[in-house]
């Protein structure tokens, strides 16, 4: 069974700074790219940043400069990083990860085929 796992999210101040993890088990996604999304109530699932097979990141412009995605094969993890987090970053987090072998990212939901349950993170004022 394939599992994407998230955790890192929470409570924090506007500024401030968390990491994500997602941790990923039941297959390997070495050779497949990983993405970001987060969903907030009432709207649609949007994409955040993406990392291909190779490590080669993409973000939304609205991230970019301040989250950073990064992938350990070797744990079979990937990460967000999120520093200067502002209130509008406050929803669900969901890791997702690609069915396809050495394509590079996309930020459409539907290329991923695997997504977690999401991890909630909260930017107070």
């Amino acid at each position: 069974q394939v599992q994407l796992v998230e955790s890192g999210g929470g409570l924090v101040q506007a500024g401030g700074s968390l990491r994500l993890s997602c941790a990923t088990s039941g297959r390997t996604f070495r050779r497949h790219a990983m993405g970001w999304f987060r969903q907030a109530p009432g709207k649609e699932r949007e994409f955040v940043a993406s990392i291909d097979w190779s490590a080669i990141p993409y973000y939304a412009d609205s991230v970019k400069g301040r989250f950073t995605i990064s992938r350990d094969d070797a744990k079979n993890t990937v990460y967000l990083q999120m520093n200067s987090l502002k209130r509008g970053d406050t929803t669900v987090y969901y890791c997702a990860g690609s069915g396809l072998e050495y394509h590079a990212s996309s930020s459409r939901r539907d290329h991923y085929a695997y997504w977690g349950q999401g991890t909630q993170v909260t930017v107070s004022s």
